[in-house]
């Protein structure tokens, strides 16, 4: 799939490549970010040129991961996002915010923006949000985007070579008012 943009009133959302190296990089060594998501501990230069010279472009040439670089308007990176397929019709958001960033509601606009994207323009019918236990502010993220949280999952997510209980939400094509490529029959309560 080739690579999209997609804008806002605030914000572009388009893959990084190497001229953002040295902002993932900066943003990167936020002690918060490295403690939070899978990124390297400590994150070395060479993880941000493997990031933004080939992860990202290999995930989008290979459909398994769509990574957005989230700035603002003037050229700022403000977030990371992606989009990661996990099985057939479901992909699992991962985000995190650059320091300077945070609290301005940068990451939910974001979200909200690609998961439209994902439902309408790859099919996808269920994204999975997904943090350890006491990642407040993911978790707020989450909610603030839409995604119901649905339980805890025991060791389910591996972070760094230790297995952590996490948070699970989801979000559907139906919580945005779009359609689904698929009937979906809920529980009856």
């Amino acid at each position: 799939m080739e690579p999209v943009t997609l804008t806002t009133r605030r914000l572009v959302l388009r893959p990084v490549g190497p001229a953002d190296t040295d902002a993932v990089y900066a943003a990167v060594q936020d002690p918060e970010i490295q403690r939070w998501t899978t990124v390297p501990s400590p994150y070395l230069p060479e993880h941000a040129i493997s990031f933004t010279e080939q992860i990202v472009p290999d995930g989008w040439a290979q459909r398994s991961m769509f990574t957005f670089g989230v700035f603002l308007t003037g050229g700022e990176l403000a977030a990371m996002l992606a989009l990661t397929m996990r099985s057939l019709g479901t992909a699992e958001i991962g985000f995190w915010a650059a320091r300077e960033h945070r609290g301005r509601g940068h990451v939910v606009e974001a979200a909200l923006t690609a998961c439209r994207w994902v439902f309408t323009e790859v099919g996808v019918d269920r994204v999975e949000w997904r943090a350890e236990v006491g990642n407040h502010a993911s978790r707020a993220v989450a909610e603030r985007a839409g995604f119901t949280v649905e339980g805890t999952l025991r060791s389910g997510v591996n972070n760094k070579g230790v297995r952590r209980d996490c948070w699970i939400g989801s979000l559907l094509p139906s919580d945005l008012s779009l359609p689904s490529t698929a009937p979906y029959l809920p529980a009856r309560v």
